[in-house]
C-alpha cells in the first residue's frame, strides 16, 4: 500500500488549460483502482480557482497558516476544502487573493501565488495522520513543493521522509524567475547556492535538482529532452539525473474515449462492427458543408493554434495537401496569424476546407469518428492523445515523428501490413505533404485497398492505451524507484553541469 499526494495547477474536469488537466485526473482515478495501486484514495491538490466548480458535498476542513510575504505579518491563513470524487480526494486550497482571478496563468506575481499554493499543501500533510510516501508534483507551477521541502521540512517528522517525483507535461514552460523577484517565493534573492544562475531562479531546473525522481510523459520526448536541440536548456540537468530520468507514455480513459458509448457521436460502432463509423462520416461533412457523397478522404486537425502544434506548417501545406486530393476539417484557436491563414484558406477552397475557429468538445468528438484521418504536425509533442484518441476511433493518424507520436504511430509505408497510421520526418511542409500523400494513395478511393485498408482501421482501433493497463503501473514502478532513492540517503541534487551522463539510444 502506498498514499501518493499530487501537487498540480490544472486538473480536469476541475480546472484545465491543457492536457495536464487530463493527465492529472486520469492518471490519479486509474492509481486507485490497478491491481498493484494504492489501495486507497490519491490526494490531488489543486488551487480553488475562481472557476472550479465546487461539489455539493465539498466540506470545509480547516485552514493552514504559511509564510507570505505579501499579508501582513508576513503570514497568511489559507483555507483548505476537500470532497471524495472520480475516484480521488480533491483538496482545494483556497485563498482569494491569490486564486479568485479571471484566469489559471499569466500573471506576474504567478511565482507567488503557486508558491503560496505549494507551501500549503505541504502544511496540509504535515497535519494528516498518515504521512504520503510520494509527493508527486507537476509541472513548474508545482515544483516550489519539492524545494521547500528540502528547504524547510528536511528534519520534519513527517515530510523527511517522502519521496518526491516530477513530471514534466511540457518541457517549454520553466517558471523563470528574476532574482530581484526571489522573495516572491520567500527566498533570499543573495543566495547563490540555492539559485546559481545570477540572472534567477529557473523552477523546473529547481524540481529536477531536487526531486528523487524526474519523469516526463513518453521516452521519445525523454530522449529528445536530453539533446541539446530538445532540452530547452535543461539538458544537462537532465542528462545529470541519470537513470533517475525516465519517460512514462501517457495513456487514454478507454471509457470516457469509447465510440461504442460515445453519445456525441450519429451512430456508435466498436472494432468488430465499424458499421456506425460510415454514418458519423456522413453526418459530420453534412455539419461542415462537405459534400457526404465524396468518397475523397477527409483530414480531420484539432489543436491549439500555435507554433508547437505546427498549424502554421499546415497552413503552408494545406493547399496542396487539397490539390493532392484531400479535405480538411480544423477545430481550434489561438494564434491570430494562424487563424488568419486558415481562414483564407477555407475561403479559397470552400469545397474541401472547413475551419471552426473554437474549442467544442462535442464536435471533437465527431471528428474524431467522421474523418479518415487525423493529423498532427507539431514540432514537438511530449506525448499528445490526440493520436491515440483517433486510434481508438478507428482513424488512422498522420504525424510528425517526433516524441511520444514516434512512441505511439507505427508508420504503415515503413511497416507494410503492421503500421498503424502514417509517419513524417520533419516539421515542413514538404515532409508533411509526403506523409498526406502517402495516406490518400492508401485510402481506398474507388475500392482500391479495400482489404489493406480495412486491416489497417482494424490493427489502429486495437492498439490499447488504457491508463490501467499501461500507464499507471508504469507509474507504480517509478514511485517504487522514487521511495528507494529517497531512502537511499544519496543526494539528488548533483547539480546542472553539462554533459556528464551520455545520452541513451532512441527508443
Amino acid at each position: 500500500m502506498m498514499r501518493l499526494a499530487f501537487i498540480a495547477a490544472e486538473c480536469e474536469p476541475w480546472a484545465k488549460a491543457g492536457g495536464l488537466a487530463d493527465v492529472v485526473d486520469a492518471l490519479a482515478r486509474a492509481l486507485g483502482r490497478i491491481p498493484d495501486g494504492t489501495g486507497e484514495l490519491v490526494d490531488v491538490f489543486l488551487p480553488r480557482y475562481r472557476g472550479v466548480p465546487v461539489p455539493e458535498e465539498t466540506r470545509d476542513t480547516g485552514a493552514v497558516v504559511v509564510p507570505d510575504p505579501r499579508a501582513i505579518g508576513s503570514r497568511a491563513t489559507v483555507g483548505v476544502q476537500e470532497t471524495e470524487t472520480h475516484g480521488y480526494r480533491l483538496r482545494l486550497i483556497d485563498y482569494p487573493p491569490a486564486f479568485d482571478r479571471a484566469d489559471i496563468y499569466g500573471y506576474e506575481d504567478d511565482p507567488w501565488r503557486f508558491g503560496l499554493f505549494c507551501r500549503a499543501a505541504l502544511e496540509v500533510l504535515r497535519s494528516d495522520a498518515v504521512p504520503p510516501d510520494v509527493i508527486h508534483v507537476h509541472d513548474w507551477h508545482a515544483c516550489p513543493a519539492v524545494l521547500y521541502r528540502d528547504l524547510f521540512y528536511a528534519d520534519d517528522p513527517l515530510l523527511r521522509d517522502a519521496a518526491t517525483m516530477l513530471t514534466i507535461h511540457n518541457l517549454a514552460y520553466q517558471g523563470w524567475i528574476p532574482r530581484s523577484e526571489l522573495p516572491q517565493l520567500g527566498l533570499d534573492p543573495d543566495n547563490r547556492i540555492l539559485a546559481p544562475d545570477p540572472a534567477g531562479l529557473d523552477l523546473l531546473w529547481a524540481g529536477i535538482e531536487h526531486a528523487d525522481i524526474v519523469t516526463t510523459v513518453s521516452p521519445g520526448f525523454a530522449h529528445e529532452a536530453l539533446t541539446r536541440e530538445g532540452g530547452f536548456g535543461l539538458d544537462g540537468a537532465l542528462r545529470w539525473k541519470g537513470d533517475r530520468f525516465t519517460g512514462i507514455i501517457n495513456g487514454i480513459d478507454a471509457d470516457i474515449w469509447d465510440p461504442a458509448t460515445d453519445t456525441d457521436l450519429a451512430a456508435t460502432y466498436n472494432r468488430a462492427d465499424r458499421a456506425g463509423k460510415a454514418t458519423c462520416r456522413a453526418r459530420l461533412l453534412a455539419e461542415v458543408g462537405l459534400d457526404p457523397d465524396d468518397a475523397g478522404p477527409v483530414i480531420g486537425v484539432i489543436g491549439r493554434l500555435d507554433h508547437q502544434k505546427g498549424f502554421d506548417i499546415l497552413a503552408d501545406a494545406a493547399d496542396r495537401a487539397v490539390i493532392g486530393g484531400a479535405r480538411l476539417i480544423v477545430l481550434g484557436s489561438g494564434d491570430s496569424t494562424i487563424a488568419a491563414g486558415l481562414r483564407d484558406l477555407a475561403e479559397g477552397w470552400p469545397d474541401a476546407v472547413v475551419f471552426i475557429e473554437k474549442f467544442d468538445r462535442a464536435l471533437a468528438r465527431r471528428i474524431y469518428a467522421g474523418s479518415d484521418f487525423f493529423l498532427m504536425p507539431s514540432r514537438f509533442e511530449p506525448c499528445g492523445t490526440g493520436q491515440m484518441i483517433a486510434m481508438r476511433y478507428g482513424t488512422p493518424p498522420i504525424v510528425h515523428r517526433t516524441g511520444g507520436l514516434r512512441d505511439t504511430v507505427i508508420d504503415e509505408t515503413a511497416n507494410p501490413g503492421q503500421g498503424t497510421g502514417f509517419v513524417f520526418d520533419e516539421p515542413t511542409p514538404a515532409s508533411l505533404l509526403d506523409g498526406v500523400r502517402r495516406a490518400v494513395e492508401f485510402f481506398p478511393y474507388a475500392g482500391q485497398h479495400a482489404s489493406e485498408w480495412e486491416a489497417l482501421v482494424d490493427r489502429a482501433m486495437a492498439v490499447d492505451f488504457d491508463w490501467e493497463r499501461s500507464s499507471a503501473p508504469a507509474y507504480m514502478t517509478a514511485y517504487r524507484r522514487a521511495v528507494e532513492v529517497a531512502r537511499s540517503g544519496v543526494p539528488v541534487a548533483a547539480g546542472a553541469a553539462g554533459d556528464r551522463a551520455p545520452v541513451p539510444t532512441p527508443p
